[in-house]
Protein backbone atom coordinates (compact mmCIF):
# COMPACT_ATOMS: atom_id res chain seq x y z
CA UNK A 1 0.00 0.00 0.00
CA UNK A 2 2.79 2.44 0.90
CA UNK A 3 4.71 1.61 -2.24
CA UNK A 4 1.22 2.16 -4.22
CA UNK A 5 0.89 5.45 -2.99
CA UNK A 6 4.68 6.46 -3.80
CA UNK A 7 3.92 5.28 -7.45
CA UNK A 8 1.11 7.06 -7.49
CA UNK A 9 3.28 10.65 -6.16
CA UNK A 10 5.85 10.11 -8.61
CA UNK A 11 3.61 9.83 -11.44
CA UNK A 12 1.20 12.54 -10.68
CA UNK A 13 1.23 15.80 -10.70
CA UNK A 14 0.22 17.60 -7.48
CA UNK A 15 -3.04 19.21 -9.77
CA UNK A 16 -3.67 15.30 -10.41
CA UNK A 17 -3.18 14.10 -7.35
CA UNK A 18 -5.28 16.68 -5.55
CA UNK A 19 -7.38 15.52 -7.70
CA UNK A 20 -7.84 12.08 -7.07
CA UNK A 21 -7.94 12.79 -3.85
CA UNK A 22 -11.04 14.83 -4.08
CA UNK A 23 -13.23 12.04 -5.66
CA UNK A 24 -12.13 9.73 -3.25
CA UNK A 25 -13.78 12.31 -0.74
CA UNK A 26 -16.78 12.09 -2.92
CA UNK A 27 -16.43 8.21 -3.14
CA UNK A 28 -16.75 8.24 1.04
CA UNK A 29 -19.82 10.74 0.47
CA UNK A 30 -21.47 8.18 -1.50
CA UNK A 31 -20.94 5.66 0.67
CA UNK A 32 -22.65 7.45 3.39
CA UNK A 33 -19.44 8.90 5.37
CA UNK A 34 -18.47 12.05 5.78
CA UNK A 35 -15.31 12.83 5.29
CA UNK A 36 -15.17 16.04 7.81
CA UNK A 37 -17.30 14.47 10.68
CA UNK A 38 -17.64 16.01 14.28
CA UNK A 39 -14.82 15.52 16.75
CA UNK A 40 -14.78 11.47 18.39
CA UNK A 41 -13.64 11.50 22.29
CA UNK A 42 -9.96 10.12 22.77
CA UNK A 43 -8.76 8.34 26.28
CA UNK A 44 -4.93 8.72 25.39
CA UNK A 45 -1.90 10.19 23.40
CA UNK A 46 0.32 8.39 21.01
CA UNK A 47 2.99 8.49 24.15
CA UNK A 48 0.70 7.49 26.73
CA UNK A 49 -0.06 4.19 24.98
CA UNK A 50 3.61 3.53 24.91
CA UNK A 51 4.21 4.45 27.93
CA UNK A 52 1.49 2.81 29.83
CA UNK A 53 1.18 -0.27 28.01
CA UNK A 54 2.44 -3.65 29.29
CA UNK A 55 2.16 -7.00 27.99
CA UNK A 56 -0.47 -8.81 28.58
CA UNK A 57 -2.76 -5.74 29.10
CA UNK A 58 -6.11 -5.95 27.63
CA UNK A 59 -7.05 -1.80 28.01
CA UNK A 60 -8.52 -0.71 25.25
CA UNK A 61 -7.41 2.89 23.50
CA UNK A 62 -8.89 5.56 21.37
CA UNK A 63 -6.11 7.82 19.78
CA UNK A 64 -6.14 10.44 16.76
CA UNK A 65 -3.73 11.88 14.64
CA UNK A 66 -2.37 12.31 11.29
CA UNK A 67 -1.32 8.92 9.26
CA UNK A 68 2.45 9.59 8.19
CA UNK A 69 3.02 5.90 6.63
CA UNK A 70 1.14 2.89 5.46
CA UNK A 71 2.60 -0.32 4.56
CA UNK A 72 0.36 -3.36 3.93
CA UNK A 73 0.52 -7.07 3.54
CA UNK A 74 -2.48 -8.35 1.93
CA UNK A 75 -5.20 -9.11 4.46
CA UNK A 76 -3.04 -7.20 6.98
CA UNK A 77 -1.70 -4.02 6.76
CA UNK A 78 0.79 -1.08 9.45
CA UNK A 79 0.57 2.41 9.76
CA UNK A 80 1.89 5.31 11.55
CA UNK A 81 -0.01 7.53 13.33
CA UNK A 82 1.45 11.18 14.59
CA UNK A 83 -0.54 13.22 17.14
CA UNK A 84 0.97 16.11 19.23
CA UNK A 85 3.34 13.52 21.68
CA UNK A 86 4.70 11.74 19.39
CA UNK A 87 4.21 8.37 16.49
CA UNK A 88 2.35 5.16 17.24
CA UNK A 89 2.25 1.90 15.16
CA UNK A 90 -1.34 0.36 14.42
CA UNK A 91 -2.00 -2.89 12.98
CA UNK A 92 -5.08 -3.31 10.92
CA UNK A 93 -6.28 -6.69 9.77
CA UNK A 94 -9.46 -7.21 7.78
CA UNK A 95 -10.78 -10.47 9.57
CA UNK A 96 -10.43 -7.56 12.75
CA UNK A 97 -12.31 -4.28 11.05
CA UNK A 98 -14.40 -6.16 8.78
CA UNK A 99 -14.65 -6.56 4.30
CA UNK A 100 -16.12 -3.00 4.17
CA UNK A 101 -14.03 -0.81 6.55
CA UNK A 102 -10.72 -2.85 5.81
CA UNK A 103 -11.80 -1.96 1.57
CA UNK A 104 -12.16 1.28 2.43
CA UNK A 105 -9.19 1.77 4.66
CA UNK A 106 -7.40 0.03 1.56
CA UNK A 107 -8.42 1.95 -0.85
CA UNK A 108 -9.81 5.68 0.04
CA UNK A 109 -7.35 6.09 3.02
CA UNK A 110 -4.37 7.88 2.16
CA UNK A 111 -1.35 9.14 4.02
CA UNK A 112 -1.96 12.69 5.49
CA UNK A 113 -5.67 11.96 6.56
CA UNK A 114 -6.50 12.30 10.28
CA UNK A 115 -7.84 9.14 11.69
CA UNK A 116 -9.74 8.18 15.18
CA UNK A 117 -8.61 4.68 16.08
CA UNK A 118 -9.72 2.59 18.87
CA UNK A 119 -8.08 -0.95 19.69
CA UNK A 120 -5.69 -2.78 22.41
CA UNK A 121 -1.99 -2.76 22.29
CA UNK A 122 0.45 -5.47 21.94
CA UNK A 123 3.87 -6.16 21.49
CA UNK A 124 5.09 -6.88 17.55
CA UNK A 125 7.60 -9.37 16.74
CA UNK A 126 10.72 -6.76 16.90
CA UNK A 127 9.85 -5.38 20.24
CA UNK A 128 7.34 -2.58 18.74
CA UNK A 129 4.44 -1.76 20.93
CA UNK A 130 1.40 -1.27 18.48
CA UNK A 131 -2.62 -0.54 18.99
CA UNK A 132 -4.58 -3.57 17.16
CA UNK A 133 -7.38 -1.81 15.47
CA UNK A 134 -10.74 -2.81 16.54
CA UNK A 135 -12.67 0.03 14.45
CA UNK A 136 -11.13 3.81 13.00
CA UNK A 137 -13.41 6.84 11.89
CA UNK A 138 -11.90 9.04 9.10
CA UNK A 139 -11.89 12.68 10.68
CA UNK A 140 -10.21 14.82 8.58
CA UNK A 141 -9.54 13.90 4.85
CA UNK A 142 -6.03 15.27 3.24
CA UNK A 143 -6.61 16.71 0.08
CA UNK A 144 -2.92 16.96 -0.74
CA UNK A 145 -0.02 14.56 -0.53
CA UNK A 146 2.58 15.23 2.08
CA UNK A 147 6.15 15.70 1.32
CA UNK A 148 7.53 13.00 -0.84
CA UNK A 149 10.71 12.57 1.80
CA UNK A 150 8.78 12.52 4.84
CA UNK A 151 11.77 12.50 7.10
CA UNK A 152 12.27 16.00 5.87
CA UNK A 153 10.83 19.06 3.68
CA UNK A 154 13.93 19.94 1.83
CA UNK A 155 12.01 22.90 0.04
CA UNK A 156 13.04 26.01 1.93
CA UNK A 157 10.18 28.29 0.44
CA UNK A 158 7.87 25.60 1.01
CA UNK A 159 8.83 25.47 4.70
CA UNK A 160 8.47 29.11 5.60
CA UNK A 161 5.16 29.54 3.48
CA UNK A 162 3.34 26.19 4.65
CA UNK A 163 4.77 26.29 8.22
CA UNK A 164 2.17 23.40 8.86
CA UNK A 165 3.81 21.29 6.43
CA UNK A 166 7.31 21.77 8.23
CA UNK A 167 5.73 21.22 11.37
CA UNK A 168 4.61 17.64 9.95
CA UNK A 169 7.25 16.30 8.25
CA UNK A 170 9.84 17.94 10.55
CA UNK A 171 10.30 16.39 14.17
CA UNK A 172 13.33 18.88 14.42
CA UNK A 173 10.97 22.02 13.81
CA UNK A 174 8.45 21.08 15.80
CA UNK A 175 11.47 20.65 18.87
CA UNK A 176 12.61 24.05 18.21
CA UNK A 177 9.30 25.77 18.70
CA UNK A 178 8.34 24.21 21.74
CA UNK A 179 12.17 24.85 23.01
CA UNK A 180 10.80 28.61 22.30
CA UNK A 181 7.84 27.60 24.21
CA UNK A 182 9.35 26.81 27.01
CA UNK A 183 11.66 29.73 26.84
CA UNK A 184 9.06 32.47 27.09
CA UNK A 185 6.86 30.36 29.53
CA UNK A 186 9.92 30.28 31.78
CA UNK A 187 11.04 34.19 30.85
CA UNK A 188 7.18 35.07 32.03
CA UNK A 189 7.58 33.01 34.95
CA UNK A 190 10.93 33.90 36.26
CA UNK A 191 9.75 37.83 36.08
CA UNK A 192 6.43 36.97 38.16
CA UNK A 193 8.03 35.41 41.15
CA UNK A 194 10.57 38.63 41.08
CA UNK A 195 7.27 40.82 42.00
CA UNK A 196 7.22 42.09 37.93
CA UNK A 197 3.47 42.62 36.73
CA UNK A 198 2.60 41.66 33.13
CA UNK A 199 1.12 45.03 30.33
CA UNK A 200 -0.01 45.43 27.15
CA UNK A 201 0.98 49.16 25.61
CA UNK A 202 -0.30 50.40 22.21
CA UNK A 203 0.81 48.90 19.19
CA UNK A 204 -0.09 52.05 17.24
CA UNK A 205 1.68 55.06 18.48
CA UNK A 206 1.24 58.62 16.94
CA UNK A 207 4.81 58.88 17.21
CA UNK A 208 7.73 56.87 16.89
CA UNK A 209 9.82 56.50 19.41
CA UNK A 210 11.37 54.13 22.28
CA UNK A 211 14.58 52.95 19.61
CA UNK A 212 16.50 54.51 16.57
CA UNK A 213 14.91 52.54 13.89
CA UNK A 214 12.52 53.10 10.79
CA UNK A 215 8.97 52.97 11.48
CA UNK A 216 6.43 51.45 9.50
CA UNK A 217 3.66 54.07 8.65
CA UNK A 218 -0.27 53.05 8.55
CA UNK A 219 -3.67 55.87 8.38
CA UNK A 220 -6.64 56.03 10.91
CA UNK A 221 -9.23 57.43 8.41
CA UNK A 222 -11.81 58.53 11.37
CA UNK A 223 -9.23 60.15 12.96
CA UNK A 224 -7.53 61.62 9.94
CA UNK A 225 -4.10 60.80 11.20
CA UNK A 226 -0.42 58.76 10.70
CA UNK A 227 -0.07 56.46 12.98
CA UNK A 228 3.33 53.80 13.39
CA UNK A 229 3.29 50.44 14.03
CA UNK A 230 5.27 50.24 17.54
CA UNK A 231 9.67 49.76 16.92
CA UNK A 232 9.74 49.40 21.04
CA UNK A 233 7.41 49.82 23.72
CA UNK A 234 9.67 51.45 26.41
CA UNK A 235 8.05 55.01 26.06
CA UNK A 236 4.86 53.63 27.40
CA UNK A 237 6.48 51.09 29.76
CA UNK A 238 8.26 53.65 31.30
CA UNK A 239 5.13 55.93 31.42
CA UNK A 240 3.73 53.16 33.41
CA UNK A 241 6.49 53.48 36.73
CA UNK A 242 5.81 56.84 36.73
CA UNK A 243 2.15 55.97 37.38
CA UNK A 244 3.41 53.61 40.68
CA UNK A 245 4.00 49.89 38.77
CA UNK A 246 7.29 50.11 39.50
CA UNK A 247 8.03 46.58 38.21
CA UNK A 248 6.58 46.06 34.84
CA UNK A 249 6.84 44.06 31.79
CA UNK A 250 5.87 43.08 28.47
CA UNK A 251 6.03 40.44 25.73
CA UNK A 252 5.21 41.48 22.43
CA UNK A 253 5.93 42.49 18.54
CA UNK A 254 8.23 45.24 17.57
CA UNK A 255 8.18 46.30 13.75
CA UNK A 256 10.87 47.90 11.87
CA UNK A 257 10.77 49.09 8.22
CA UNK A 258 14.41 47.70 7.75
CA UNK A 259 16.26 44.95 6.33
CA UNK A 260 15.94 40.93 6.11
CA UNK A 261 18.70 38.94 7.10
CA UNK A 262 19.49 35.29 8.91
CA UNK A 263 19.18 37.35 12.15
CA UNK A 264 16.63 40.39 11.24
CA UNK A 265 12.72 39.66 10.55
CA UNK A 266 10.42 42.99 10.25
CA UNK A 267 8.50 41.48 13.13
CA UNK A 268 9.78 40.27 16.14
CA UNK A 269 9.33 39.67 19.54
CA UNK A 270 11.46 41.12 22.49
CA UNK A 271 10.56 40.92 26.43
CA UNK A 272 11.24 44.91 28.15
CA UNK A 273 10.82 45.16 31.62
CA UNK A 274 11.58 48.36 34.09
CA UNK A 275 12.11 48.03 37.80
CA UNK A 276 11.84 51.10 39.81
CA UNK A 277 15.16 52.08 42.06
CA UNK A 278 17.68 49.64 40.58
CA UNK A 279 20.34 50.15 38.10
CA UNK A 280 22.06 48.43 35.48
CA UNK A 281 24.18 46.10 37.65
CA UNK A 282 21.70 44.92 39.25
CA UNK A 283 19.81 44.15 36.08
CA UNK A 284 23.45 42.18 34.93
CA UNK A 285 23.16 39.98 38.09
CA UNK A 286 19.86 39.62 37.71
CA UNK A 287 19.35 39.18 33.63
CA UNK A 288 22.61 36.42 34.69
CA UNK A 289 20.07 34.10 36.65
CA UNK A 290 17.10 34.49 35.02
CA UNK A 291 18.92 33.02 31.68
CA UNK A 292 20.53 30.56 33.48
CA UNK A 293 17.58 29.14 35.28
CA UNK A 294 15.72 29.64 31.91
CA UNK A 295 18.25 27.37 29.63
CA UNK A 296 18.87 25.05 32.51
CA UNK A 297 14.61 24.22 32.58
CA UNK A 298 14.39 24.69 28.21
CA UNK A 299 17.26 23.16 27.29
CA UNK A 300 17.99 20.42 30.30
CA UNK A 301 21.58 21.75 30.35
CA UNK A 302 23.73 24.89 30.76
CA UNK A 303 25.65 23.92 27.57
CA UNK A 304 24.34 24.27 24.27
CA UNK A 305 25.80 24.29 21.15
CA UNK A 306 26.05 27.22 18.67
CA UNK A 307 27.32 26.15 15.30
CA UNK A 308 30.61 25.41 15.91
CA UNK A 309 30.80 26.48 19.20
CA UNK A 310 29.99 25.39 22.68
CA UNK A 311 28.16 28.00 24.52
CA UNK A 312 28.66 27.60 28.22
CA UNK A 313 25.88 29.72 30.23
CA UNK A 314 27.31 27.73 33.63
CA UNK A 315 30.49 30.48 33.81
CA UNK A 316 29.91 34.32 35.13
CA UNK A 317 29.13 36.44 32.20
CA UNK A 318 32.30 38.87 30.91
CA UNK A 319 32.24 42.17 31.49
CA UNK A 320 34.11 44.36 29.19
CA UNK A 321 33.67 48.15 27.70
CA UNK A 322 33.19 49.27 24.51
CA UNK A 323 36.89 50.58 24.13
CA UNK A 324 38.19 47.53 25.41
CA UNK A 325 36.14 45.44 23.47
CA UNK A 326 37.39 47.61 20.59
CA UNK A 327 41.28 46.48 21.60
CA UNK A 328 40.58 42.70 22.98
CA UNK A 329 38.81 41.38 20.01
CA UNK A 330 39.71 43.95 17.60
CA UNK A 331 43.21 43.47 17.67
CA UNK A 332 43.77 47.57 17.72
CA UNK A 333 46.20 49.66 19.19
CA UNK A 334 44.73 52.51 21.83
CA UNK A 335 47.03 54.71 19.51
CA UNK A 336 44.92 53.47 16.03
CA UNK A 337 41.77 54.50 18.24
CA UNK A 338 42.66 57.89 19.58
CA UNK A 339 40.83 60.75 18.11
CA UNK A 340 42.73 62.23 16.11
CA UNK A 341 43.60 58.66 14.19
CA UNK A 342 40.16 56.35 14.72
CA UNK A 343 39.09 58.24 11.08
CA UNK A 344 41.92 55.92 9.52
CA UNK A 345 41.06 52.72 11.53
CA UNK A 346 37.36 53.44 9.93
CA UNK A 347 38.41 53.67 7.09
CA UNK A 348 40.79 50.53 6.84
CA UNK A 349 38.22 47.98 8.36
CA UNK A 350 35.43 49.09 5.84
CA UNK A 351 32.93 50.88 7.56
CA UNK A 352 30.63 52.86 5.52
CA UNK A 353 27.48 54.46 7.62
CA UNK A 354 29.02 57.54 9.26
CA UNK A 355 26.95 59.92 10.65
CA UNK A 356 27.65 63.33 9.64
CA UNK A 357 29.88 65.02 12.38
CA UNK A 358 30.08 61.95 14.21
CA UNK A 359 31.93 62.41 17.55
CA UNK A 360 34.60 59.92 18.27
CA UNK A 361 32.46 58.05 20.72
CA UNK A 362 29.90 57.20 17.61
CA UNK A 363 33.05 56.35 15.46
CA UNK A 364 34.24 54.32 18.34
CA UNK A 365 30.99 51.93 18.58
CA UNK A 366 30.70 51.81 15.04
CA UNK A 367 34.09 50.41 14.71
CA UNK A 368 33.00 48.12 17.93
CA UNK A 369 30.46 46.99 15.30
CA UNK A 370 32.94 46.23 12.62
CA UNK A 371 35.64 44.46 14.58
CA UNK A 372 34.43 43.34 17.70
CA UNK A 373 30.59 42.38 17.90
CA UNK A 374 31.22 39.20 15.98
CA UNK A 375 33.76 37.95 18.34
CA UNK A 376 32.08 37.95 21.54
CA UNK A 377 31.07 34.37 21.25
CA UNK A 378 30.77 33.53 25.00
CA UNK A 379 28.00 35.75 27.20
CA UNK A 380 29.58 39.11 27.20
CA UNK A 381 27.93 42.30 28.85
CA UNK A 382 29.23 45.29 26.61
CA UNK A 383 29.61 48.07 29.22
CA UNK A 384 30.63 51.84 28.68
CA UNK A 385 28.49 53.23 26.10
CA UNK A 386 29.52 56.74 24.74
CA UNK A 387 26.07 58.79 25.62
CA UNK A 388 25.93 60.06 21.84
CA UNK A 389 24.79 56.10 20.49
CA UNK A 390 22.31 56.03 23.66
CA UNK A 391 19.80 58.87 23.68
CA UNK A 392 17.23 57.22 26.43
CA UNK A 393 20.17 56.17 28.81
CA UNK A 394 20.97 58.63 31.77
CA UNK A 395 24.76 59.23 32.17
CA UNK A 396 27.25 57.95 34.19
CA UNK A 397 27.57 59.64 37.29
CA UNK A 398 31.33 58.93 37.51
CA UNK A 399 31.87 59.47 33.77
CA UNK A 400 29.09 61.28 32.04
CA UNK A 401 30.80 61.14 28.69
CA UNK A 402 29.43 57.54 28.79
CA UNK A 403 26.11 56.08 30.39
CA UNK A 404 24.99 53.67 32.08
CA UNK A 405 24.20 50.79 30.00
CA UNK A 406 24.88 47.58 28.86
CA UNK A 407 24.16 45.31 26.01
CA UNK A 408 24.30 41.30 26.19
CA UNK A 409 26.18 39.39 22.73
CA UNK A 410 26.15 35.77 22.82
CA UNK A 411 26.99 34.07 19.56
CA UNK A 412 28.43 37.33 18.26
CA UNK A 413 24.75 38.53 18.16
CA UNK A 414 23.09 41.49 20.42
CA UNK A 415 20.65 39.65 22.58
CA UNK A 416 19.66 42.30 25.40
CA UNK A 417 20.13 45.70 25.67
CA UNK A 418 19.84 47.43 29.48
CA UNK A 419 20.14 51.01 30.80
CA UNK A 420 19.55 53.04 34.00
CA UNK A 421 17.08 55.02 32.26
CA UNK A 422 16.84 58.84 31.64
CA UNK A 423 14.51 60.48 34.45
CA UNK A 424 15.69 64.09 34.03
CA UNK A 425 13.34 66.43 31.50
CA UNK A 426 15.42 68.89 31.12
CA UNK A 427 18.14 66.59 29.45
CA UNK A 428 15.50 64.13 27.80
CA UNK A 429 13.99 67.17 26.16
CA UNK A 430 18.04 68.41 24.93
CA UNK A 431 18.13 64.63 23.25
CA UNK A 432 15.15 64.90 22.04
CA UNK A 433 15.41 67.75 20.14
CA UNK A 434 19.21 66.44 18.87
CA UNK A 435 17.71 63.57 17.61
CA UNK A 436 14.57 65.55 15.92
CA UNK A 437 17.39 67.70 14.29
CA UNK A 438 19.30 64.40 13.23
CA UNK A 439 15.58 63.36 11.70
CA UNK A 440 15.08 66.22 9.91
CA UNK A 441 18.21 65.93 8.12
CA UNK A 442 17.15 62.76 6.52
CA UNK A 443 17.81 60.45 8.83
CA UNK A 444 14.96 58.18 8.85
CA UNK A 445 15.80 56.22 11.75
CA UNK A 446 16.33 58.86 14.14
CA UNK A 447 13.44 59.53 16.89
CA UNK A 448 10.73 62.25 16.69
CA UNK A 449 10.21 64.94 19.72
CA UNK A 450 7.53 63.11 22.06
CA UNK A 451 6.47 66.33 24.06
CA UNK A 452 3.98 64.00 26.29
CA UNK A 453 6.79 61.78 27.53
CA UNK A 454 8.72 64.37 28.44
CA UNK A 455 5.19 65.55 30.34
CA UNK A 456 5.11 62.52 31.96
CA UNK A 457 8.92 62.92 33.10
CA UNK A 458 8.18 66.04 34.33
CA UNK A 459 5.92 64.15 36.71
CA UNK A 460 8.66 62.73 38.42
CA UNK A 461 9.82 59.44 37.30
CA UNK A 462 11.98 57.51 40.01
CA UNK A 463 15.58 56.02 39.53
CA UNK A 464 15.04 52.88 37.16
CA UNK A 465 16.34 51.02 34.61
CA UNK A 466 15.01 49.20 31.64
CA UNK A 467 16.26 45.94 29.52
CA UNK A 468 14.87 44.67 26.16
CA UNK A 469 15.78 40.78 25.15
CA UNK A 470 15.02 39.95 21.99
CA UNK A 471 13.30 36.04 22.08
CA UNK A 472 13.66 35.65 18.83
CA UNK A 473 17.24 35.28 18.39
CA UNK A 474 17.61 33.71 21.89
CA UNK A 475 15.77 31.20 21.02
CA UNK A 476 18.22 30.87 17.76
CA UNK A 477 20.59 30.15 20.55
CA UNK A 478 18.88 27.69 22.46
CA UNK A 479 18.13 25.36 19.76
CA UNK A 480 21.43 25.85 17.26
CA UNK A 481 19.81 27.94 14.32
CA UNK A 482 21.85 30.17 11.85
CA UNK A 483 18.55 31.46 10.41
CA UNK A 484 16.00 33.78 12.78
CA UNK A 485 13.13 32.54 9.87
CA UNK A 486 13.44 28.94 10.93
CA UNK A 487 12.51 30.07 14.91
CA UNK A 488 9.96 32.77 13.87
CA UNK A 489 6.19 30.32 12.62
CA UNK A 490 5.55 32.79 10.05
CA UNK A 491 8.44 34.74 9.02
CA UNK A 492 7.86 37.45 6.41
CA UNK A 493 8.60 36.69 2.97
CA UNK A 494 8.10 38.58 -0.44
CA UNK A 495 5.55 38.31 -1.98
CA UNK A 496 5.10 35.35 -4.08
Amino acid sequence: MENKNKAEQEQLSPSQEHEIRVQKAQKLRDQGIEPWPEKKDVSATAAQVLEEFKEGDEKQYSVAGRLIAIRGHGKTAFAKLQDRSGQLQLYFKKDIEGDTAFEIFQNLIELGDILWVQGTAFTTKTGETTLKVEEFILLSKCLHPLPEKFHGLADVETKYRQRYLDLISNPESTQKFLTRSKLISGLRHYLEDHEFVEVETPMLHPIPGGAVAKPFVTHHNTLDMDLFLRIAPELYLKRLVVGGLERVYEINRNFRNEGISTRHNPEFTMLEFYMAHQDYHFTMDLVEDMLKKVIQEACGALTVPFGEHTLDFSKSFERISVHDAVVKYGGLSEKEIAPDTIDAALKKHGAKKIPKDASWGQKLFILFEEVAEHQLIQPTYLIDFPVEVSPLAKRDPENPDFVARFELFIGGMELANCFNELNEPFDQKERFQAQAKTHADGDDEAMRFDQDYVTALEHAMPPAVGCGIGIDRLAMILTNTTSIKDVILFPTLKKK
